[in-house]
């Protein structure tokens, strides 16, 4: 560590703590309006996914591609695509919610997903706890106008509002140039500011899942 080989005891005892250690789970929302084809959205998505390694088990759902009923209950009946859904996000570590850039807004896809979980406020546990107690959050951000910022805090204080954790440091964003001709997808590789945003948002947020993971907090009741 710090540039200086570590003895060999360490070493056998650092990899028997990772050993020990459970798998984090990560769940990536690609939040595009687009139910099929190329996404921007999942490029860079796929990109925090690689980033995380081999320290994390990940699924990526399009949410699009799933039928996502309006409302703010957890099951909104026949054909409701969202109870499934919800499974997955309960089953998480860290929530990971990738959006584009529309209007200044996250995408309705977003939000839809942001206000079927509202529905956790209700569903607290003995200890005031919501389903989302214990997890991370985080977000990804892709566009070709301003307000990557604004998106990200839409999204941030709404998961932090039903329970998750938002770690340090804020989310993994690329914006090109306003009512401009390129994608993020049509990039040959990622700049190396959105690399280095990229690569705190892994390393804060999964440092923050272990901490949870190990000490959940308390609950209030």
């Amino acid at each position: 560590m710090f540039g200086r080989t570590p003895r060999r005891g360490l070493r056998l005892v650092v990899i028997e703590v990772l050993k020990g250690a459970p798998m984090l789970k990560v769940l990536a929302l690609n939040c595009t309006l687009k139910p099929e084809g190329a996404s921007s959205t999942q490029v860079l998505l796929d990109q925090i996914l690689a980033e995380m390694g081999s320290e994390v088990t990940h699924r990526c759902e399009r949410v699009a591609a799933l039928d996502i009923k309006p409302g703010v209950s957890s099951n909104e009946g026949d054909g409701d695509a969202w109870p499934a859904l919800r499974r997955e996000i309960v089953a998480c570590d860290i929530l990971l919610i990738g959006s584009p850039v529309w209007m200044g807004q996250p995408s309705s896809v977003a939000k839809r997903v942001l206000e079927r979980m509202d529905a956790f406020l209700e569903e607290t546990d003995e200890q005031g706890r919501t389903p989302a107690y214990g997890k991370v959050a985080a977000v990804a951000v892709v566009g070709n106008e301003d307000g990557a910022h604004h998106v990200s805090a839409e999204l941030f204080q709404a998961m932090a509002d039903v329970g998750f954790t938002v770690a340090a440091g804020g989310p993994s964003y690329w914006v090109g140039e306003a009512m401009g001709s390129k994608d993020y997808k049509d990039l040959k590789e990622p700049p190396e500011t959105v690399r280095n945003a990229t690569r705190m948002l892994c390393r804060n947020a999964l440092h923050l899942a272990r901490l949870l993971k190990e000490k959940p907090y308390p609950g209030y009741k």
